[in-house]
């Protein structure tokens, strides 16, 4: 991955605006940008919500994984810019 556009310290945010947070600043990415979270637990639960939302348009690598301190690497890829499905996204709600 090509350097990180942003970096959000989750440890910092209330946690019900983490996730509009994360996915707001993950569409702003150009793709080969990629954002690194900090957080105080293994986001998992978001990982999920990635495949969900975005299959096969993002990469996840762990930098840190606690006990205390995680660090993850989300990343945009090429295929996100092309909409990420046949039918440009209207597919992925």
């Amino acid at each position: 991955m090509s350097a990180s556009a942003s970096a959000l310290d989750l440890r910092q945010i209330a946690p019900p605006q983490r996730h509009s947070l994360i996915f707001s600043t993950f569409e702003s990415l150009l793709p080969g940008q990629s954002l690194e979270l900090v957080n105080d637990h293994d986001p998992m639960p978001l990982h999920a919500q990635f495949q969900m939302r975005s299959p096969g348009q993002f990469s996840w690598n762990y930098l840190e994984q606690g006990p205390q301190v995680w660090r993850v690497e989300i990343g945009k890829s090429a295929k996100a810019a092309a909409g990420g499905c046949c039918s440009g996204g209207a597919c992925c709600g």
